[in-house]
């Protein structure tokens, strides 16, 4: 072996990750809300770089403050009511007869309040309550006795059991099968071990199954339903429409900023100084590659819209059951691109469709083998049938999950094995045979 130093020299081909092209990468992933701040951080810090938001108007500084100030406060008091939110304390505290309580149940039952979770339960211990609070354990479970008299049904409760018999009680009083179920068999009712508790109370499985259809309708998240979700809007990056030429695809770029070149600003400056002048080109060209990576990442996205369309006709013009299998490998072959160029496309990205507004995502999915040699179907295609099939099933002999691959191979011509068929279930949110069994 040769261990001596010297000097070799090799010509070797790489790719350099260079600052520019990881911005342009970063900026294709960008959905169009980053993107916009992202713009708007590169706006500060780039003087030659203007941000034109046409969704923002500019204030008039000659319009009288004072007209504004009034027209403001008359709209004030409306405002103030839409946007101050109404707690489940607020909501619990508003039914109290305060009349019949003392000072001291009220402060407990503040307390109290203050320990159920978002869907309405208790979650503290009486003892360390009573403890804090220097009253009875007496007082405080009398306290919270009143609590669980509130609205919404179920509020207080201590666990899934108590939440469900409480509203039980409030619904339908006069049920003491339902009643006796929910309070001495609630795990092996839960469990489905209905003819052990048939036998047990000597009735029938129609009736197990009327009381299992009556719990269904309760809420075990009383809490939840008086709590505040933020609206979430999506705005499609690309939209899809049907023209007299068939499908057509153009970018939905509104809601991004535009930017401009501050000539002014450049002029202004750009023969002063040495370093100055090397700021200033650093800046233009920093403004130039925005720009150009924009322009890419819009062309990238019409490209990759384009492709996904082409090869899913059916779904924009039938609907979603006719989603075909495509994957990303493929269309990045088709577009002579990388697959993570592909992936990065989609990434966060939405498309409005004259059958809804869609994430990208969502028309990438995987083959399944079918017995048609020159034919194959998408897994959403198969949980569509899956979902059909169950639907229309036999409810007192629901079929099991081998039966359902017998049916796919032999009706549809879809190959798929069991563990397939049990994890689409579960996707969909289907119980399995022995869960759906009725008894009539």
């Amino acid at each position: 072996m040769n261990l001596k130093a010297g000097l070799w020299q090799q010509q070797t081909l790489k790719l350099t990750m260079t600052q520019e092209l990881s911005q342009a990468i970063a900026l294709l992933q960008y959905s169009a809300q980053e993107l916009a701040a992202f713009l708007e951080d590169k706006a500060l810090e780039n003087p030659l770089m203007q941000i034109e938001n046409a969704n923002v108007k500019p204030m008039n500084p000659l319009i009288d403050r004072s007209l504004r100030k009034h027209q403001k406060a008359e709209k004030d008091w409306i405002e103030q009511i839409a946007d101050k939110p109404f707690s489940l304390e607020d909501h619990l505290i508003s039914q109290l007869k305060v009349t019949n309580l003392s000072v001291e149940q009220l402060r407990v039952i503040r307390h109290l309040i203050q320990n159920l979770d978002e869907n309405g339960y208790f979650l503290g211990d009486i003892g360390e309550i009573a403890e804090t609070l220097r009253v009875t354990e007496e007082l405080v479970d009398d306290c919270l006795a009143v609590i669980q008299t509130l609205e919404p049904a179920g509020i207080g409760a201590r666990n899934l059991q108590e939440c469900l018999l409480m509203q039980m009680y409030y619904e339908n009083p006069n049920n003491e099968l339902a009643q006796n179920i929910l309070s001495n068999f609630f795990v092996p009712f839960a469990e489905k071990k209905w003819k052990q508790i048939a036998k047990e109370l000597k009735v029938s499985l129609k009736d197990i199954q009327d009381v299992f259809d009556q719990i269904l309708l309760l809420n075990p998240k009383p809490g939840a339903m008086l709590g505040r979700e933020t609206t979430t809007y999506i705005i499609p990056d690309a939209i899809v429409e049907h023209s007299t030429e068939g499908l057509t695809v153009r970018m939905f770029d509104d809601s991004l900023p535009r930017i401009s070149f501050n000539e002014q600003y450049f002029k202004k400056f750009k023969d002063q100084d040495q370093q100055v002048s090397r700021f200033l080109q650093d800046k233009v060209q920093d403004y130039q590659w925005i720009l150009k990576s924009i322009e890419q990442r819009k062309e990238t996205l019409t490209r990759v819209v384009a492709k996904i369309v082409e090869k899913q006709p059916a779904f924009f013009q039938k609907g979603t059951q006719y989603l075909v299998p495509m994957t990303m490998k493929e269309v990045a072959a088709e577009l002579d691109i990388h697959e993570s160029t592909v992936s990065r496309a989609v990434r966060e990205k939405y498309v409005q469709t004259p059958t809804g507004t869609f994430a990208l995502k969502t028309f990438f999915t995987s083959t399944i083998q079918t017995t048609s040699a020159d034919e194959n179907t998408s897994s959403t295609q198969v949980k569509n049938v899956i979902s059909k099939l169950i639907e229309q099933e036999n409810k007192e002999k629901p079929l099991s999950d081998q039966e359902i691959v017998e049916q796919l191979k032999m009706t549809e011509g879809i190959v798929v094995s069991r563990r397939t068929i049990a994890k689409y279930r579960d996707q969909l949110g289907i119980p399995s045979s022995s869960k759906r069994k009725r008894f009539n």
